[in-house]
């Protein structure tokens, strides 16, 4: 039998085990402290992140990773600092057997939240 899909991004997170439940709560506070005034939803079956009626930050936990989506494109220091992990368009896997880099979410962020309130087009 599949689990109920989540109805908000509490009951996300009490689907996981407690060690994840702590990362994503982590998270969770990352995106509130650093876009104040962020609509929090659930799309995608994930947690998601609204500003200015923008998907602004997705996140998701699997079993061996936590899933960051959009992560910036294109930009020199960003891709250095991301080449380490497992990419996909616009996303980064982060092994969860490894440290949880919250200061590179941090900027992912920032980034996303300066790109809404800026107007500036993604590739």
């Amino acid at each position: 039998m599949k689990a109920p899909k989540p109805v908000n991004v509490d009951d996300y997170i009490t689907g996981f085990p407690e060690d994840v439940q702590k990362v994503l709560q982590e998270i969770r506070k990352i995106v509130h402290d650093t876009a104040p005034g962020v609509l929090e939803t659930i799309k995608y079956d994930m947690p998601t992140y609204m500003l200015e009626n923008e998907n602004m930050f997705h996140f998701a936990a699997f079993k061996n990773h936590i899933g960051l989506y959009p992560v910036p494109d294109g930009d020199k220091d960003f891709d250095e600092e991301i080449s380490s992990y497992k990419t996909g368009k616009g996303s980064v896997r982060i092994p969860m057997n490894e440290p949880i880099p919250m200061d590179l979410i941090t900027r992912i962020v920032h980034f996303n939240a300066i790109r809404i309130t800026n107007k500036i087009k993604v590739r």
